[in-house]
């Protein structure tokens, strides 16, 4: 099906005609009445029956709506103009919102690219534009919008993981706004048939189903605490280095390699440890 533009015409000055021929046939039908001329009250009633066929053909369009039009089963076209208006007599006009919508999807558990149990849900905003595909090509178009959603986010949901180590990598956590992309694309693709663009799609819920939670929680905490400590580690390292330079260098002392040793174990001790450290005097040998 391919929605086409059906026959309208201004209704108020359509209504003025009609008006103008209910007269003329009342007129032609009391002059053949009184000149007993059966002609001229056929013809009378002939256009009684033709103003009453465009009377029942009258519609009103509102805004962001669309009227199909249909003539014993065939489909002529869409009414979109918004107003009053006189289209072909006989048919049935089914109304059509041309409204953007939003679906919220179910919350839904599935597994991640990893085999990990997720919750996930999104939000769906759509809209009819081709009135046509939506009423014929498929059963009832809000119903296969939401099966074809939670259909979509299930399929890209297992296509990625829901965190990694790897900050390169494409997780449903860290890159949210190019998961609901995609999210957007292929849903786009499932819906054309149903004559809906998607206009946005953004996920809403994510999060690690309950029986894995505290484990998930856990992992995160340790890749955070040694995230943290690698940081510390290096930073510890280049201040040792920092220090063993300038004071070789500033007060022209050459260290041998144990005392070197001595005093990098000492810096990295005291600047690693997450605890005051106590210091220690060296007072030199005393004799007993």
């Amino acid at each position: 099906m391919q929605e086409k533009k059906a026959f309208h015409m201004n209704g108020y000055v359509g209504l003025l005609g009609l008006v103008i021929l209910f007269v003329a046939g009342g007129l032609l039908f009391l002059r053949g009445t009184l000149s007993e001329s059966s002609s001229l009250v056929v013809i009378g009633i002939v256009l009684w029956i033709i103003t009453v066929l465009f009377l029942s053909s009258l519609t009103i369009v509102g805004p962001n709506q669309a009227k199909a039009v249909l003539f014993f089963g065939k489909y002529l076209g869409t009414i979109k103009d918004n107003g009053l208006f006189i289209t072909t007599p006989l048919t049935q006009k089914t109304n059509i919102s041309m409204k953007v919508r939003n679906f919220n999807s179910s919350l839904l558990k599935v597994n991640d690219s990893d085999g990990n149990p997720v919750e996930i849900s999104a939000v769906v905003v759509f809209k009819v534009v081709d009135t046509a595909k939506a009423l014929f090509d498929v059963d009832y178009y809000l119903d296969f919008v939401e099966i074809q959603s939670e259909t979509a986010i299930r399929h890209i949901a297992t296509q990625y993981p829901y965190d990694t180590f790897d900050e390169n990598d494409l997780t449903l956590r860290g890159n949210t706004e190019e998961v609901s992309e995609k999210l957007a694309l292929e849903l786009q693709e499932r819906l054309a048939i149903a004559g809906v663009e998607v206009v946005e799609t953004r996920l809403n819920h994510l999060a690690y189903a309950t029986e894995i939670a505290n484990a998930m929680l856990q992992r995160q905490q340790a890749k955070a605490i040694l995230s943290a400590r690698q940081t510390i580690v290096e930073g510890a390292v280049t201040m040792t280095q920092m220090a063993l330079e300038q004071i070789e260098a500033g007060q022209q002392i050459a260290f041998s390699d144990d005392k070197k040793i001595q005093l990098i174990n000492n810096l990295l001790v005291s600047i690693i440890t997450d605890k005051g450290t106590q210091p220690v005097i060296n007072t030199g040998d005393v004799d007993n």
